[in-house]
């Protein structure tokens, strides 16, 4: 960890205890395209990202992110308790996405047919609603754990050729696994989504504070209810190829309220 001008910044994996003195703003995450920045400063300041204003909690506690294509200038404004301002710009590193080629597809799985249109603009408007909510947990200030063994077979950013179609970005972690092998919660959280939908079949959303949302795709079998809470590393389904999918595997995702962040950042590398 390094400190600038009065802020301390980590650029590796996510530390487990905040601390924020004097005029310190302390945040964690890397500096990059798709990431999920936590943050704190005194309890009582309040901050701003490029003129808008960050929500705190109680203990000063804030989360910010960047999407795919964000820019790459940004400006952090802070008030401290006193009156005091500081503020801070952030250059974010850009990134370089694969393309993946998927040809043999069964064209329903590119273009669906026109008889589920309903059914999947319904299954759109259960997701945005299932992460809607900002609960005041602050769970996701933990460490992340990758939900399931298995090596990584798709990545956050890709775009996606489908039968020769460019289709929209992955957004997705894929981990490539036996169908059965156990999904867990990366972080506590709690289940405000646990149903069938068309295109990712069974999916489950797990709400980890703060406008933060886990999204699991294509599982095999679900084991939670909406409104159940679940500790880190406690079973919450299976793999599966359920929906739209052309393998047994783990599509996970994370939601900062509408942006779309890259999971891996947020988890230790693996050998």
């Amino acid at each position: 960890m390094k400190k600038i001008a009065g802020i301390l910044v980590s650029l590796g994996i996510a530390i487990t205890s905040y601390s924020a003195v004097a005029n310190e703003l302390v945040f964690n995450g890397k500096l990059t395209q798709g990431s999920l920045i936590r943050g704190q400063l005194p309890a009582g300041s309040q901050i701003t990202l490029n003129g808008e204003t960050l929500k705190t909690n109680s203990q000063g506690k804030f989360v910010f992110g960047f999407g795919r294509d964000a820019d790459l200038s940004h400006s952090l404004k802070w008030t401290l308790p006193d009156g005091t301002t500081h503020s801070r710009q952030i250059k974010l590193e850009a990134r370089e996405y694969v393309t993946q080629r998927i040809d043999g597809l069964d064209q329903k799985m590119v273009t669906p047919p026109e008889s589920v249109l309903k059914r999947i603009r319904q299954d759109a408007a259960n997701v945005y609603k299932a992460r809607a909510g900002k609960s005041d947990s602050d769970a996701l200030f933990t460490g992340f754990i990758w939900p399931a063994e298995g090596p990584v077979t798709g990545v956050y950013g890709s775009q996606r050729i489908l039968n020769g179609k460019p289709g929209r970005p992955h957004y997705g972690l894929d981990v490539g696994s036996p169908t059965g092998t156990p999904v867990v919660a990366p972080v506590n959280g709690t289940v405000t989504l646990a149903d069938d939908l068309y295109y990712s079949g069974n999916t489950v959303v797990l709400d980890h504070g703060m406008g933060v949302f886990s999204t699991f795709l294509h599982l095999d079998s679900m084991g939670v209810q909406v409104g159940d809470t679940v500790k880190q590393g406690e079973q919450i389904g299976t793999i599966g190829s359920t929906g739209r999918s052309t393998g047994a595997h783990l599509d996970w995702r994370i939601n900062l309220n509408d942006k779309r962040l890259d999971p891996q950042l947020l988890v230790p590398p693996r050998d």
